[in-house]
């Protein structure tokens, strides 16, 4: 008959291997942690850490602050009408945006490289143009979509 085989486990210290892992730790991250040391050094000479400190050191207040100035009427509809608008810039098409952008930069080069205010058959033929007339037609769109929208 085969005699079994005695087997006893090793009991391993986890303080010595976190010793063990620490002692290592230089060498194997030296980089990183020169990184780090410079991160650090960086944050207190631009006053980070100093306002990191006042920020922790002050959360009680800061909470009980934050908590009353969000507990009013005006902060609430200010949340909700932040996440309308964001909604609403949302669904605009960022090709059409830039358009957009592009347009007003023109407009406000033309307004700038006039001398004098344009006459009224001037503007009269802006806006009976193509471009003015699809304008106006996108202007009064949204005038007419806001209309709808004040109804009670």
């Amino acid at each position: 008959m085969a005699n079994p085989i005695a087997f006893k486990l090793q009991v391993s210290d986890p303080h010595q291997e976190l010793e063990r892992r620490l002692a290592a730790a230089p060498r194997e991250h030296a980089e990183a942690l020169l990184v780090a040391w410079d991160l650090l050094q960086t944050a207190h000479d631009k006053g980070v850490l100093d306002l990191a400190q006042g920020l922790i050191g002050g959360r009680d207040k800061i909470a009980t602050e934050l908590a009353a100035a969000g507990n009013k009427p005006e902060s609430v509809r200010a949340i909700r009408n932040a996440i309308a608008l964001a909604k609403i810039l949302a669904s605009v098409d960022p090709a059409m945006l830039d358009q957009l952008a592009k347009a007003v930069d023109g407009a406000t080069r033309q307004q700038a490289a006039e001398q004098k205010p344009p006459s009224l058959w001037q503007i009269f033929k802006r806006v009976a143009s193509e471009d003015g007339r699809r304008g106006l037609s996108f202007v009064t769109a949204i005038l007419t979509g806001l209309g709808k929208s004040t109804k009670r």
